[in-house]
């Protein structure tokens, strides 16, 4: 089961980034939200030149499958 529903919709990374920065309001304490919140800024950051359309959706069920454990955790 995903963090939040719709979780199947997010085909983009910028709904990708709207989905985990939602995932984040969910989580327990301040300064858990605030780690994950840097640690989803810096993952897009470093991935912000990727135009492989195969390795991107690759890159979103794989940070889909990231939050479902976190939130899980």
């Amino acid at each position: 089961m995903a963090p939040l529903r719709h979780a199947e919709l997010v085909q983009t990374s910028l709904q990708l980034y709207r989905y985990l920065l939602r995932c984040c309001k969910q989580l327990p304490e301040e300064s858990i939200r605030q780690h994950y919140r840097h640690a989803i800024r810096q993952s897009f950051r470093v991935h912000a030149d990727e135009d492989d359309p195969e390795r991107i959706q690759q890159i979103i069920r794989r940070a889909i499958e990231d939050a479902d454990w976190v939130m899980n955790k």
